[in-house]
């Protein structure tokens, strides 16, 4: 069972990982045969070409594992998968647009670009939808593993059902074996007891697969134990009573093997590695674009009001960290604790007449591209709330410290969908669940697109 999965994850991941070096063929015989009449001599280095694709390959390659394209229990997920090819793909030439914009020492062919996104993009589906055939052929031609089930329960019995409708591996329970005084629910085939071990069942079996509940995990060392005169490969169904955020994932660290129960999007690869490039990208070209602008906003504050031009406050960050939060200053000089135990509501009178306007056009977050250039911040993420309030709202909702499991961020999926300023904490806890359970990449840039459109003259923007 093991072996046969793992060889196939090897060839589509193997395959999958190539498809770059394919798109880019692909591309270079359209750009510089079919369209080679425009070209002129000297204009493309293909070293350059050669650079690029071994960047498009690295962030192809993590991209793929964070859409899990090269999962095969995904293949059988959707007909087509091209959901998760056009996110891929997406992430894929986002990032890479965003380093092509700021290296410009070479030129880059958008007839190749495109061609080769395209390219990608077919690729992609073509080979999910070739695998997910050869599979099922696979399967229907090759002997179904033979599979010896330990427990007899119901529980037993739902395993040993979900075993034969495995679509990529045929697998075929041929008997049960009764652990202790457990209530046999098996009708339909021979069940034996524990002790038959020793003297043999009689039936020929490839693999053990051991289906105990919850309760009932704590013998499993020493069921183990029992079923070693059997001389076969040992699995175990891994059921801890439907715990939430559960990967099931079981990972060796030092000489303790370890299981993740609530692991967050923040621990995979493509979190700290594309979005931080695509943090540092997004947030140098609105400081550069947005400089003047806020050069002059600063010296509006400093004319139209006493007071420093940056407000600066404390706020709470990723796991809990603490951070000094830069916005511009929209209200009037007062008390610290003021502003860090109240909430901004519409007309209020501290604010002045500049900041009416810079908060109604959420300008004043402009600062806070420096924080996530500092690391502090993403562009994307659940909006970063003072420790006052968060020890609050600790209190009064549960698991309200999840949302500190991602970054937080300048503008998220609550404020796209209104809810931000003094409105419900309850949905916007709810709406910060939904990104940290559904994150992605292509996600963020959905979220940034709608801050764009609507999010930043949002009507609770006061």
């Amino acid at each position: 069972m093991s072996l046969r999965l793992n060889s196939y994850r090897f060839y589509i991941r193997l395959w999958c990982y190539l498809l770059p070096l394919m798109a880019f063929g692909v591309a270079g015989y359209a750009r510089f045969g079919v369209f080679r009449m425009s070209l002129a001599k000297g204009d493309y280095d293909p070293r350059f070409y050669l650079v690029v694709l071994l960047l498009t390959t690295l962030v192809w390659v993590i991209a793929a594992e964070n859409y899990r394209l090269c999962d095969i229990e995904e293949l059988f997920q959707e007909y087509t998968g091209i959901h998760k090819a056009v996110s891929a793909c997406a992430t894929t030439y986002v990032v890479l647009l965003c380093v092509l914009f700021f290296y410009r020492q070479q030129n880059f062919s958008r007839i190749f670009f495109a061609a080769s996104a395209l390219a990608l993009l077919v690729g992609t589906v073509v080979t999910r939808t070739t695998f997910r055939l050869l599979l099922r052929g696979w399967r229907r031609q090759r002997r179904p593993l033979r599979v010896l089930v330990v427990g007899a329960d119901a529980y037993a019995r739902r395993v040993a059902a979900r075993l034969g409708r495995i679509p990529f591996a045929a697998s075929e329970v041929v008997a049960h074996i009764r652990i202790a005084d457990e209530e046999v629910a098996v009708t339909d085939l021979p069940v034996f007891e524990l002790r038959d071990i020793a003297k043999g069942i009689g039936l020929p079996f490839d693999e053990v697969v051991i289906a105990v509940p919850a309760p009932r995990l704590s013998i499993l060392s020493t069921l183990f134990r029992s079923l070693e005169p059997l001389c076969a490969p040992v699995r175990a169904v891994i059921d801890i009573g439907g715990v939430p955020l559960l990967r099931e994932r079981l990972f060796q660290f030092g000489d303790m093997q370890m299981l993740d129960l609530a692991t967050t999007p923040g621990e995979s690869p493509t979190y700290f590695v594309l979005k931080r490039i695509f943090d540092v990208v997004f947030s140098l070209l609105v400081v550069l674009l947005l400089g003047p602008l806020m050069l002059v906003i600063a010296a509006v504050i400093k004319a139209t009001s006493s007071g420093p031009v940056l407000f600066r406050q404390e706020r709470v960050g990723l796991n809990g960290e603490h951070f000094t939060m830069y916005k511009f200053r929209t209200m009037k000089v007062a008390a610290s604790s003021e502003s860090e135990t109240r909430w901004t509501t519409a007309n209020d009178p501290r604010r002045t007449a500049v900041g009416s306007f810079l908060r109604s056009t959420s300008m004043d977050e402009l600062p806070q591209f420096f924080n996530v250039l500092k690391g502090k911040m993403s562009v994307v993420g659940p909006r970063p709330e003072r420790p006052y309030f968060v020890k609050k709202f600790l209190e009064e909702i549960l698991h309200y410290n999840t949302r500190h499991r991602l970054k937080v961020g300048i503008t998220g999926w609550a404020q796209v969908n209104g809810w931000r300023g003094d409105t419900s904490i309850a949905k916007r806890f709810e709406h910060d669940l939904y990104y940290l359970q559904n994150w992605s990449f292509w996600l963020d840039m959905r979220i940034v697109c709608l801050t764009a459109w609507s999010g930043l003259f949002g009507k609770n923007a006061y």
